[in-house]
This record gives structure tokens, sequence and C-alpha cells, in this order.
């Protein structure tokens, strides 16, 4: 396997010249030749979500700034980020942060907390969004605004930035020796499981006094409930049948109506995996990370450690029982939900394809509009099957200047609610917003997926855009950075 020769996207200077690029990959990647603005724009029309309204179509996914206190309180440059989040223009906030509900379940030492020590700065996070909103675009009636709520089980770091504190569903054969667990003690009982139920409920609680609109009951990326959905060797009433997998989710969600009864309810899904992904130091540049390659699971098959994957070839996904967990969904009145995939850290080019890897990736073992085009497909597809769900997609940070052209041509058509932006918003929260007034971008500010806010967190720092957003290019983490890069062999 040699490591695929890819195409830059911003070498591209014309939209006919992306077409020929996704011609030449053979992806079914559809895009709009020509930006529509103001009402003309599918991107710019309402939504109608139970009996109201979100305002556009285009969301903000939550992110993790590794940037709280170490009580998981709020600070300045949180602050910042979500009176950015609210000056996008974007009217469906996807939980803005990933809130840990309790401080044991951190994926770092400065993640948010959603808890009565921290009610009052988590509501002025809520508050500073909305009036940024509203400072720029003059009402907010049709912005619908959620937290995330998470427990990142075998990615917890709650004291240590560098040191894991993994609490698990089931022994993984995989991912254990690839994160250091050697026996059943990070394994969460059953009785523990009860008590993780009441601090999601609690958690629920409190962000509806706050004023959130829904929360995300997060099932995604590696997380713990995430991790649960995969659970089919573990024994007991929450592993093996794909009812039991979902029992945690289903218990949540009847302890959240039963106190906070008028609050909406979300998740976002990893609609498929595949098999923990490694760099291949054979085929490795000088100075560079090797591309990715399928960890050895010739001793595991069938695979039963993930969801979403073909059981017998595990570097291919199968909706199967995806499809049955939104039924599931369904039938318990949720009708809100985002698709993602794969993990960020066993993963990457499956969960946020880009071409310049995280310093404990890899070189992208494929051309990252496979990724993207992967993502959009699966979710058209799910959307085929689940019509009055709305779902918001994922995955279109790497189309770069061609992000507006797909998202629209993918909401026009029905094949997608709404368009979720991640790291993208980081360097650019008014890009779409630009796209359907202007009919252009301001390209200086587009994400060029340099994975540096994922490549800062996971030495410790803090995330946010280095090389494009100001605040960051000067700010006390950036020369960190700058060695931790030079170190990795990652670019500058």
């Amino acid at each position: 396997m040699t490591p695929p020769k890819i195409v830059r996207i911003p070498s591209l200077k014309t939209v006919e010249a992306f077409g020929e690029l996704v011609q030449n990959l053979g992806l079914d990647l559809q895009f709009e030749k020509g930006l529509s603005i103001g009402p003309a724009s599918a991107l710019t029309q309402p939504l109608k979500f139970n009996n109201r309204a979100i305002g556009n179509r285009w969301a903000i996914h939550p992110m993790e700034g590794w940037d709280g206190t170490t009580t998981g309180g709020v600070t300045e440059p949180m602050i910042r980020r979500w009176q950015r989040f609210g000056e996008s223009g974007a009217k469906l906030i996807w939980g803005g942060e990933a809130m840990a509900v309790r401080p044991d379940g951190r994926a770092n030492p400065n993640q948010l907390i959603i808890n009565e020590e921290n009610k009052a700065g988590i509501a002025q996070l809520r508050e500073a969004l909305i009036q940024a909103h509203k400072a720029k675009y003059g009402w907010t009636d049709d912005l619908l605004i959620g937290f995330q709520l998470t427990h990142s089980g075998r990615f917890c770091r709650p004291t240590d930035k560098k040191q894991l504190a993994p609490r698990i569903a089931f022994r993984h054969p995989l991912l254990d020796p690839k994160f250091g667990i050697t026996s059943d003690a990070p394994i969460f009982s059953d009785d523990e499981l009860k008590g993780l139920i009441d601090d999601y409920v609690r958690a629920a609680k409190i962000a509806a006094d706050i004023g959130a609109d829904f929360v995300d009951i997060k099932h995604c990326h590696g997380y713990l409930l995430h991790e649960f959905l995969g659970a089919h060797t573990r024994p007991g009433p929450f592993g093996g049948s794909l009812e039991n997998r979902t029992r945690l989710v289903r218990e949540i969600v009847a302890g959240i109506r039963a106190v906070a009864p008028r609050l909406e309810i979300g998740v976002r899904l990893s609609a498929f995996d595949l098999v923990p992904f490694k760099p291949n130091p054979a085929l490795a540049e000088p100075g560079k990370l090797g591309p990715g390659i399928p960890d050895d699971f010739s001793k595991c098959l069938p695979y039963r450690y993930g969801f979403g994957v073909n059981p017998q070839n595990p570097v291919e996904f199968d909706l199967t029982e995806p499809v049955a967990f939104l039924k599931i969904l369904e039938n318990l009145g949720i009708k809100l939900v985002n698709l993602s995939a794969g993990s960020p850290y066993y993963n990457p080019h499956v969960q946020r394809p880009a071409i310049y890897p995280p310093s404990d990736g890899y070189q992208p073992p494929e051309d990252p509009l496979v990724g993207v085009a992967r993502q959009i497909n699966v979710v058209k597809q799910l959307k085929m099957d689940f019509p009055k769900m709305v779902f918001v997609g994922t995955g279109y940070s790497y189309l770069q200047e061609y992000l507006p052209h797909v998202a629209e041509h993918y909401v026009r058509h029905g094949h997608v609610d709404v368009v979720g932006l991640g790291r993208a918003v980081l360097s650019y929260p008014g890009m779409l917003a630009d796209a359907t007034s202007k009919g252009k971008l301001e390209t200086k500010f587009v994400c060029r997926t340099f994975s540096d806010c994922t490549t800062a967190p996971r030495n410790g720092l803090r995330s946010g855009c280095y090389p494009l957003d100001d605040y960051y290019k000067t700010f006390e983490d950036a020369p960190k950075l700058k060695e931790v890069k030079k170190s990795a062999g990652t670019p500058k």
C-alpha cells in the first residue's frame, strides 16, 4: 500500500476543477455549481422542529477547548468561543461545548463540568452566545440551543493532561493495548451505571434550569455511551443484545423526561465505526508520520467490538444496527440526531477527514474527499429511512471553499436537514453566513485542516485555530505547539 497522491483543495481555483477531482476519484459527491444567496439559498430556509422553527440550515458542533478551570468552570477563551458561535449566524447550536456529567468523566482536567457549582458560568456562556447573535442579526427567537452531556469513558483524563484514567464498557482486544489497559478494573459495574444514569439526569435538569432547549446524550467518537453500543461481549443487563446495549440511553431518557418534561432530547451518534488504525512506519517519508493502516484484526473475527461495523470485515461499515438504534430513538420520541462517524482517537481519517494529521495520528490512507463522501452518503441513506427525523450532517470541513456548494446541494435535495460546522468555525465563524449573503468566502479564514486544534489538546495545550485566528497566533500556548509539531514530524 502506497500513500495516496492528494490534490490539495486550495489548488483548485474553480468549482469545475473541484468537480473534475471528484470525478477522477470516482466519488458520489454532489454540489451546486453556483451559490444562491438570501431566500433563494436552501441553507437560509427555516426548519420546523416540533412547535417551533429553527431559523436556518446550519449548526455549530460541540467542541472541547481544554480551556476551562480545573473545577470545570468557565474562562475567557471559552466565553469568546461561544460569542463567536453566536456571531456565526447558525440557528442550531449543538452543545457548544462537550460538558462532562461528572468530574471523573472529563476528557481533560480543564473540560467543562455541568454541575451546580458551574451552573452560573454555563448560563453566562449561553447568554453571551445569545447576545452576540442578537447584536449581529437582530433576533433570537429562531435559535435552538442544546448542551452536550458526556462521559469520556476510555479517554478520560480528569486530573492529568497526559495520564489516562479510563472507565470502560468492556475489554477491547485492540484498544486495550493501544491505550494501556491491562485489567478489568476500569470496567463500569452494573451498580455504578445506575449512578451514572442519575448523573446524566441531574445534568439535564441543570441544563433545563439554565434555559437550554435540548440536551444531547452523546453517543459518538468512542466515548462511553458510544462504546456501550458495541458492548456485544459484555455480560449482564447492559451488554450482549441490542436491547441491553441501549438500556443506558433508554433509562437516561426516562429519567430526564421525569425531571424536565419540556426539555427536548437529541443524540449525536457515530453512525458507523471501523477498526483502529495506526501509522505504517515502513512507508513514512522523512520527517512525516506513516500512512494509516488497520491494526491486525485477524484474531478478532468475527469482530464484536464495535457498532456499525461489518463483523466479518471491520474495515467496512454495516448500518444494520445503526438503523435499529435510530428506530429505538424514534420510538422514544427523539427526532433530533447529529450523525458523525468513527473516533478521533483511533481512526481520525474516518471521523474528521484532513490532509494534515494530528501529532498522534497518521498520514491519510485515502484522499480525504473519500471520507467526506462516505459520511455524507451514509447520512443521505439514513435520511431516506427516517424522513421525519431532523438529521445534522458532519464531515464537511475538508471541503473548504467548496463546503457551501456541497452543503447547499444536499440540503436542497432533502438528503440532510442541517449541515454542521465544527473546527471550520474556529477560524471562520461567519463562513456560511457569508456564503448565503455574499455568495463568496473570505478565503484567508478558511480552515485548511492543519489539525492544530487537535494536536494542541493531545499534548496538554488549549485548543484553537493557531494558524488562522489572530487570538491564538499570539496565545501563550502557540510556541509550545510549534515545538510539539516539530518533534512529532507534523507540518509547521
